[in-house]
């Protein structure tokens, strides 16, 4: 045994037998840890030095020690116990907040990394958790209970681990919690309204301008105020960036000046750079951190040399009103401004003369400015309550304004990849968009009450931070949706087609490489041997809605196997003339049905294996996807003739017209749960939805994929389709709305042939050209809940004891000032 492994197995015995709920008999939670004058003797006398150690370094001696059968179930004991809430209440005590998140994510990797979903889950979840609450845990332990434990989501693990154990502890039944983890990490309370935010370049912390004339540095990761507030502003401050290196940080303010803070010692550097002679309403650095530009009231821009504070060249003048938005171009060529009077300038940065004519189009003024990251494009915040994208070369307008703010568009700024677009308005949403389709793709990120005044992406492009009038600043995951473990390899060619077993414990795929596999949808191990049989590669698979079987296809013939034994059931069944392309199960699984690249569809008896009628004849060209209605009433049929299809699967005859909309093959065709609906996907790059009954399209074509979608299905509540496409990329929509949910899923090498739901709605599994099988967690954000955060923040604030007795508080414990 190595000495990692010896030291892990005593820290978590240690964890399981020395750790237990008010460790060191605190009296009261209506003070701060603080203002207990004697807890350094309480934690003397109540944590053992070998605990102590213990809470502190158990992940990293187990990270280090690998995975022997010992360690993994000492590991899954723990995170799967009330002790690792007792284990939050320890380093919350000692002052140890910062160890929760390094060592859940050290356990992630861990854990990632020997497949262990249980424990993997359980730590994320952690991270979820103390993103959410470390205010809370830095400031009172207690409120670890009463506040952390009794407002965790519905379906949350650690309320799990600790329902059944502490039975003293408030409990919220009705409305108080959340289903589901929300997309908000942190809010941060600041004393002032909040009118620029900027993440530090290498993530670790945000910092704000606001109100109360205060620039201040936030942990990124707790949400904690780092260092004292920058003071020396006699005005309110109106921007804030970092420079290139973070080490520092540039201010521009209502009194005129520009200012430059020293960010690791606090202190700023020099005197103001003075010289505009109205309000300073912006400021960036330029990427060589040589050079600041500011924007200001007095409808100049002027450039300074960051070393000297002294101004460089004259004023770059030509602007009609205030200048409200700057900032520099990747290549530090060119500074880009944006104004009240409507219009968006570009200038050299070295000769400060304006390149080309101003950029019109806005019918209202300017707010905000930014460049994409390969300088390529800008993006336009407006009065006029639109976001705009201009070529940076050209000047001309890229597609439509970005409509759907219902109010000013206060900020706008690129994500690191260029991919999206992310905007704030008065309407107090954020919303993230797809900067080449202009489409939303982001349910509104909710949560502010106020004016959203400033929005930036982590250089990561993980997370987005704003900051608002209501005096809060919120970090945000931009994130959707997670690849869970590794992929799941073993094919040897394409993966063709994927699907979930009924319960959700497994995943079949189907591959070129002539084979048939079944995976273990949690540990992603494949379950026996491959199912062999064709003679050529298997195109479309399907479980049987009980489970025991599996259906596949190719070789002109469709195969059924017994799901648990691998063994061919029965002969294969025969009569399609060309390849056959898809395969699906009725509700019932009396029934299969086929399509062909001989244009036919044809529904077989599952038991018998008999064709059931004549083939099903009317597309003009191959069928490529094929699925049935959840009462089985009716086939959906989709084909390279640009077309969808509805047929009678009893008398094997056309419903109405062919539903014509798509300009290039149809590939993937699946019924809404409801029957209500079908969704096709097709080689012209989008996704339509189609009313089943009158064969009308509904809504817009949804836009987003950049090559050819391969494949599309309903969740099973029928709220989003998911489709997988040749850009490599699996996507998630809102059914109804048609807006693309999240950032696309990204991870596969080569192009997504298929994609499924599990019967849970939480994961989706997706097959592909690169050879892998990947499972993929959808996160919360796909779902409407009650925001965590605003459950605390209180215009009162009280506690609610044990015993029912109500106490007013002279603050709340979660570092929310009384308002």
């Amino acid at each position: 045994m190595t000495q990692h492994q010896n030291l892990a197995l005593i820290c978590l015995k240690s964890l399981m037998t020395e750790l237990k709920f008010n460790i060191c008999n605190l009296e009261t939670s209506a003070i701060s840890n603080h203002q207990i004058i004697d807890l350094g003797k309480k934690i003397d006398q109540s944590i053992s030095s070998q605990l102590r150690y213990s809470v502190e370094w158990w992940a990293q001696h187990v990270e280090n020690a690998g995975a022997t059968d010992a360690i993994v179930k000492g590991v899954r004991e723990f995170t799967g116990s009330c002790q690792v809430i007792f284990w939050l209440e320890c380093l919350s005590l000692i002052g140890k907040v910062n160890r929760i998140l390094l060592s859940a994510r050290r356990m992630a990797k861990w854990a990632q990394r020997i497949k262990n979903t249980d424990v993997l889950t359980r730590m994320q979840e952690l991270e979820k958790f103390t993103n959410v609450f470390s205010t809370a845990l830095h400031e009172s332990t207690p409120h670890l209970y009463i506040s952390g434990c009794a407002l965790l989501p519905s379906e949350s693990l650690l309320r799990e681990n600790m329902i059944n154990h502490l039975n003293q502890v408030v409990k919220v039944t009705r409305y108080g919690h959340a289903v589901r983890w929300e997309k908000i990490l942190h809010v941060i309370h600041t004393k002032g309204a909040v009118h620029s935010v900027a993440y530090s370049p290498n993530c670790q912390y945000v910092v704000s301008g606001s109100w109360d004339k205060i620039v201040q540095i936030w942990n990124a990761q707790t949400g904690v105020q780092v260092g004292k507030p920058l003071k020396g502003h006699t005005k309110e401050v109106w921007s804030v960036a970092y420079s290139p290196d973070g080490q520092y940080v540039v201010s521009g303010s209502e009194d005129k000046t520009v200012r430059i803070w020293n960010a690791q010692m606090g202190v700023q550097v020099g005197e103001p750079l003075k010289g505009h002679t109205d309000c300073v309403m912006s400021v960036a650095y330029s990427p060589d951190g040589q050079y600041v530009v500011s924007g200001s009231d007095d409808q100049t821009v002027r450039i300074w040399n960051a070393q000297t504070g002294v101004q460089v060249g004259e004023p770059l003048e030509g602007h009609t009103n205030d200048v409200t938005s700057v900032a520099y171009s990747p290549d530090g060529q060119y500074v880009v401004s944006g104004s009240y009077d409507e219009t968006v300038r570009i200038w050299n940065a070295r000769t400060g003369v304006q390149v080309g004519k101003p950029l019109q189009g806005h019918t209202e003024g300017v707010l905000s400015v930014a460049y994409s990251p390969d300088g390529q494009y800008m993006v336009s915040g407006s009065h006029d309550r639109t976001v705009r994208i201009w070529n940076a070369q050209t000047g001309v307008q890229v597609g439509e304004p970005l409509k759907g703010h219902t109010n000013y568009v206060n900020c706008v700024a690129y994500s690191p990849d260029g991919q999206y677009v992310v905007s704030g308005s008065n309407d107090q949403t954020v919303r993230i968009w797809n900067a080449y389709t202009g489409m939303q793709v982001e349910a509104q990120l909710k949560a502010h009450t106020d004016w959203v005044k400033s929005v930036a992406y982590s250089s990561d492009g993980q997370y987005v931070v704003s900051g608002s009038s209501d005096e809060t600043v919120r970090i945000w995951n931009a994130q959707i949706g997670v690849q869970i473990a590794e992929p799941l390899q073993g094919h040897t060619n394409d993966v063709t087609s994927v699907a979930y077993s009924p319960d959700g414990q497994y995943v079949v795929s189907g591959s070129y490489d002539r084979t048939v596999r079944i995976w273990n949808a949690q540990t992603g191990v494949q379950v026996g041997e491959s199912l062999k049989g064709h003679i050529d590669g298997v195109r479309s698979v399907a479980y049987s809605p009980d489970g025991q079987y599996v259906a596949g296809s190719h070789d002109k013939t469709v195969r059924i196997w017994n799901a648990q034994t691998g063994v061919q059931v029965g002969g294969p069944l025969k009569g399609h003339t060309r390849y056959v392309t898809s395969v699906a199960y009725s509700l019932d699984g009396q029934y299969v049905v086929s399509g062909s690249k001989d244009k036919t569809v044809r529904i077989w008896n599952a038991q018998t294996g008999a064709q059931v009628g004549e083939p099903l004849k009317g597309h003009r060209n191959w069928v490529s996807s094929v699925a049935y209605s959840p009462d089985g009433q009716f086939v959906v049929s989709g084909s390279t003739d640009k077309t969808v299809r509805i047929w009678n699967a009893q008398t094997g005859v056309q419903v109405g017209e062919s539903l014509k909309g798509h300009n290039n093959k149809v590939n993937s065709v699946a019924y809404s749960p409801d029957g209500q609906y079908v969704v096709s996907g097709s080689n012209d790059q989008t996704v339509r939805i189609w009313n089943a009954q009158t064969g009308i399209q509904v809504g817009e074509s949804l836009k987003g994929h950049t090559e050819a979608v391969f494949t599309v299905t309903y969740s099973p509540d029928g709220q989003y389709v998911v489709s997988g496409s040749d850009d490599k990329t699996v996507r998630i929509w809102n059914a109804q709305t048609g807006i693309q949910v999240g950032k696309p899923l990204m991870g596969h090498t080569n192009y997504v042939n298929s994609v499924a739901y599990s019967l849970d709605g939480q994961y989706v599994v997706s097959g592909s050209h690169d050879k892998t099988v990947r499972v993929w967690r959808i996160q919360s954000g796909l779902h409407d809940a009650c925001s965590l955060q605003f459950l605390l923040v209180f215009h009162q604030v009280i506690l609610i004891t044990v015993a029912g007795s109500i106490l007013n508080m002279d603050h709340s414990f979660f570092g929310f000032p009384p308002i």
